[in-house]
């Protein structure tokens, strides 16, 4: 089994919304075949003992709520993923199927719906499955309170604020996790003038992720160097090079165990791309500066996470990003990937066009990147001061000699109102 299928299977399982209660159901009929089969052998006190129809007409009455609530919670999840892709955006609905406490409500509610029909089965004309029926209040009780927890955690979930924080810290996780590669801005890099044999992709979609230990492993067995020619995120298209094997010849069934190592989907993840974490918050400041919707503060609550995760990005080092070496420190593999500027670009253009004419969004942004100037490391800096240019500009455009002129070039972290602190 290739490193590709095992990240699709992984990929699955968390986005499916089946297969969790699957086991719950399972689970339940497991837990009610052991309940009635321990129950033969005690003896349980009065208060504790039904007759058959009263646990019959329990059980029955069990089966029919556990239906309505999980079809309330289906209806309930339905209109979640309706309000993110109409008010947030669609690339947010990815997360809201990938939630666990929504797979452990609906395994629980499942479940307990499967313990209570396979109990019902065990009901005799003279005799109860006694600790059955006690054991199903257990989880009905259980049910409602994770049912509670997940619809006041959704409530929460609605707001962008939410949001934005909760996609902010994927990103951030997934930035500081990645593989950091042990190459340096001074590393050799000979492979430059090799010949090269390129492997082309068989298969259309969106790199995702790639086996990175796996790829700098068989580079160094083989002794070559692997050069990407597409980045993780980036689409591809049948027949299009996908990689450079540089050095020495490759073997004949290099493409197939090449490709085999990068993993193709619909659409972008986080795991190896962080860049799209701050490409889901910016989309939500975009819509809510549509003319449709011209929410201004919500775009301030984002850029508020948009600078928490370009604060961690700008104070790591660069250098030598995207090449990956063996143990003896020779580049075997080289992934395109984003440097400072490119995150930086991401994180404050579109706002900054989209938000020109709000008084709120330029100051925010202004100090934004006021406070990137300080914290960023030494060599990000120009970039910083390139976007403090560009959004100097954006302003005197838009409000030219206008009375709010001065007013719209003052940092104010909460956009307007937040008095002669905001600045940094």
């Amino acid at each position: 089994m290739s490193w590709t299928t095992r990240f699709r299977r992984r990929q699955s399982v968390r986005q499916s919304l089946w297969l969790v209660p699957l086991l719950g159901a399972l689970a339940g009929i497991l837990l009610a075949w052991g309940a009635a089969e321990v129950g033969e052998d005690l003896d349980m006190p009065a208060a504790l003992t039904f007759t058959p129809s009263t646990a019959s007409s329990l059980l029955s009455a069990i089966l029919g709520a556990m239906i309505g609530l999980i079809g309330f919670v289906v209806t309930v999840t339905v209109l979640l993923v309706q309000t993110s892709t109409s008010q947030f955006s669609a690339r947010y609905m990815r997360l809201v199927y990938r939630d666990p406490l929504l797979k452990a409500v609906l395994a629980v509610l499942v479940g307990t719906f499967a313990y209570s029909f396979a109990l019902l089965r065990r009901v005799g004309e003279t005799e109860s499955p006694d600790l059955g029926v006690v054991l199903v209040s257990g989880l009905v009780l259980l049910g409602i309170l994770l049912f509670l927890i997940f619809f006041s955690r959704l409530l929460q979930r609605l707001r962008p604020a939410a949001v934005a924080a909760s996609v902010s810290e994927i990103g951030v996780t997934a930035f500081l996790g990645l593989v950091q590669p042990t190459a340096t801005a001074s590393t050799s890099l000979e492979w430059h003038s090799a010949a090269a044999h390129i492997v082309e992709s068989t298969r259309t979609g969106t790199i995702q992720a790639v086996s990175l230990d796996g790829l700098v492993g068989w580079a160094q067995q083989h002794a070559c160097t692997l050069v990407f020619r597409h980045g993780v995120g980036d689409f591809v298209h049948p027949q299009a090079p996908l990689l450079e094997v540089r050095g020495s010849a490759p073997p004949r069934d290099a493409a197939r165990t090449l490709e085999g190592m990068v993993a193709l989907g619909k659409e972008r993840t986080i795991e190896q791309d962080p860049a799209f974490a701050i490409r889901v918050m910016v989309d939500v400041a975009n819509r809510a500066l549509s003319a449709a919707i011209n929410d201004p503060t919500t775009a301030v609550q984002v850029l508020d996470y948009v600078e928490d995760v370009l604060l961690v990005v700008g104070r790591n080092d660069f250098s030598g990003r995207g090449i990956f070496c063996d143990s003896g420190g020779m580049p075997r593999v080289v992934l395109p990937s984003r440097g400072w500027a490119d995150y930086l670009e991401l994180g404050v253009t579109e706002i900054r066009q989209y938000g020109a004419s709000s008084i709120q969004v330029v100051r925010r942004l202004r100090a934004l990147l006021l406070r990137l100037q300080d914290a960023v490391r030494p060599e990000h800096r120009a970039a910083v001061d390139e976007e403090l240019a560009r959004l100097e500009a954006t302003v005197r455009e838009r409000f030219g000699e206008g009375v709010d002129s001065e007013r719209a070039m003052a940092p104010d972290k909460q956009g307007i109102g937040g008095g002669g602190h905001a600045g940094r």
